[in-house]
């Protein structure tokens, strides 16, 4: 969550508003935007999804009262609600179906379940996407007519957005960019779905601090060892960079090396305006040392791989939004949804 994070009153908002749903593991975040993308309220609710995808509809529901009551916003002026979720889903069915973080609500009518709740039309889009459009829209790609975004946190995801279109893909699996294969070998790292030489094998949370303790247990020499009773995170990994350890730069810029292969791939796949880098594993982002040295590193290695003149004219930054990205995004796709609706 950005520290800086501002809201605009009602009175200086343009209408009409939209709401915006980021459905996560642990919290539901929902926020009230404005025709422009900026946000008069924020607030998170717990998932606690075991209670059932029906109960948190209804939770969502007084959510997004609680919410435009907060921003001083009639629920009447909001024509379209934006929902997004992980998990697969067949979005044109409105169906969430297997979201391995929100037990209880496999194969949930979810879309259909949320507005009869708020009695409003709903947009479904994959969270990523939601999180894509987001930085797309009011982010670090506003600039740009197609934009990529890579989240990097506990796994890899991601969304694609050209001119306005988010890809969905015919069976709603568009746009899974954690599992790009960078490694074909048999002995390529697991990646958590199952399959080997994925992407989030290699670059996600999880796998940076496996590469790690591997290290550490093969007996490279690191200040990492005297911090690994309490717990190896990315974010004791890039403390011990900051100090200058040579295995945590390492680990770091082999991350930017793999992640850069990924990269290179959509790169020449799509040949977008920019690629956004999002999620919690920033190693402290643009104001940090750490930070960016492993976005020079990216740079580096997309340099060495891309053909010209992608390698020199392709943007690559970090993400502006931070976890704001997804309501806010969710929101900008039902506003697109509703001015279809008035054409």
């Amino acid at each position: 969550m950005p520290t800086d994070r501002k809201f605009i009153s009602v009175d200086d908002a343009e209408e009409p508003f939209f709401v915006g749903v980021d459905v996560g593991g642990t919290g539901i975040k929902i926020g009230i935007v404005d025709n422009l993308g900026r946000p008069l309220s924020w607030l998170s609710i717990p998932t606690e999804s075991e209670r059932g995808a029906a109960d948190g509809a209804e939770r969502i529901a007084a959510g997004v009262k609680k919410a435009a009551s907060q921003a001083k916003v009639s629920l009447k002026d909001v024509p379209q609600i934006g929902l997004g979720t992980p998990g697969t889903m067949e979005i044109s069915a409105g169906m969430i179906l297997v979201p391995h973080n929100l037990p209880g609500w496999e194969n949930s009518p979810i879309r259909d379940l949320v507005s009869a709740a708020c009695g409003k039309p709903v947009t479904y889009v994959n969270d990523a996407n939601a999180a894509a459009f987001g930085e797309f829209w009011v982010g670090s790609g506003q600039a740009f007519n197609s934009v990529v975004l890579f989240t990097l946190g506990t796994g890899v995801g991601g969304g694609i957005i050209i001119g306005d279109t988010w890809i969905e893909g015919e069976n709603s699996i568009g746009g899974e960019l954690g599992h790009i294969i960078i490694d074909y070998h048999e002995t390529a790292r697991l990646c958590a779905c199952g399959h080997r030489g994925h992407l989030e094998a290699y670059c996600s949370a999880t796998a940076l601090v496996k590469r790690t303790q591997e290290a550490l247990d093969a007996g490279q020499a690191s200040s990492l060892k005297r911090r690994v009773r309490a717990k190896l995170t990315p974010i004791v990994i890039a403390e011990e960079a900051a100090k200058g350890d040579d295995l945590a730069l390492e680990i770091i810029d082999d991350t930017a090396r793999y992640l850069a292969c990924g990269i290179v791939t959509i790169m020449h796949a799509i040949d977008p305006g920019a690629v956004i880098l999002g999620g919690a594993m920033n190693f402290g982002g643009p104001g940090n040392e750490v930070g960016q040295r492993f976005l020079a590193r990216v740079h580096q290695e997309v340099a060495l791989r891309a053909l010209e003149p992608l390698s020199t004219r392709t943007t690559i930054d970090y993400a502006m939004l931070g976890s704001d990205a997804g309501y806010i995004g969710a929101a900008g796709i039902a506003r697109l949804a509703y001015q279809k609706r008035q054409k």
